[in-house]
């Protein structure tokens, strides 16, 4: 982003956008700025061709507590609006995540509760440390879960579940969180840096239209009819076929070399 962030760090990396989230003084709570910050960030990861692969992250050995309770009128969007108003802002964060056109990755050391769970599991793949921790906090703060949570859980673990981890509020280990369905991966903590640059590399040296289509047939699963979906499949490989990636791709088989994909 063009202007200093105050609770981000955006880093680039062949391909790869490693966004931190960066109070670890509240264990990265997230207040009205930092909403605002991710809110532009997955908007301009979404648009920046160079971008292959967004990789969500906290500092200071937490992911994201959650939203900071402390903030008092500045939940998200304009300070001072109806909280009604606010949620919604806070609720647009959670869609602009959902509709990042590639690959996100949530690399979860520490505690990731409340809206900061939900975040997590807002990305398409979630990998975690052993001494991670997952908690949909909501009831013990009397709230109801939020940024998305009512949409992703049931869809993730089945409704049973879903309301469990919601009418509980208990805290989940790693394991307990890949028991349930939660994780992609549980890592020793000093290897979770680099198993998520390996996943991310790779995904950012794939085919991006290939794995942008991929990932929106895949959201948009739940919607459809067999039929739909096979049709959203017929469309999707048309548009592959003309494409100079896998023109490269067949070519490369052929050679017995890797492709080298421009997104294109």
């Amino acid at each position: 982003m063009k202007s200093e962030l105050e609770t981000l760090i955006v880093e680039r990396r062949a391909g790869v956008v490693t966004v931190t989230m960066n109070r670890p003084e509240r264990r990265n709570a997230a207040n009205g700025t930092m909403w605002r910050e991710l809110l532009a960030t997955f908007d301009e990861v979404a648009t920046d061709r160079r971008d292959r692969v967004l990789v969500l992250t906290g500092a200071g050995g937490a992911f994201c507590s959650g939203a900071d309770l402390g903030a008092g009128a500045d939940v998200a969007g304009t300070p001072g609006d109806p909280y009604l108003v606010q949620m919604r802002a806070l609720g647009d964060v959670a869609l602009r995540l959902h509709r990042v056109p590639k690959p996100t990755i949530a690399k979860v050391g520490g505690v990731a509760a409340g809206a900061g769970m939900s975040m997590a599991l807002g990305c398409d793949l979630v990998v975690a440390s052993e001494s991670s921790r997952f908690s949909q906090i909501f009831s013990r703060r009397g709230l109801s879960v939020d940024f998305g949570a009512s949409w992703l859980l049931p869809r993730m673990i089945g409704i049973h579940r879903a309301k469990e981890l919601a009418f509980f509020a208990d805290m989940l280990s790693a394991r307990e969180a890949a028991e349930f369905g939660l994780v992609n991966r549980v890592v020793p903590d000093g290897d979770l840096d680099a198993f998520v640059e390996g996943w991310a590399g790779r995904l950012a040296s794939g085919p991006p239209l290939a794995l942008s289509m991929t990932k929106t047939m895949l959201n948009h699963s739940f919607n459809l009819s067999m039929d739909e979906a096979l049709e959203e499949e017929a469309r999707s490989q048309a548009v592959n076929f003309r494409t100079a990636d896998t023109a490269e791709a067949i070519a490369a088989f052929v050679e017995k070399r890797e492709p080298t994909f421009e997104g294109r």
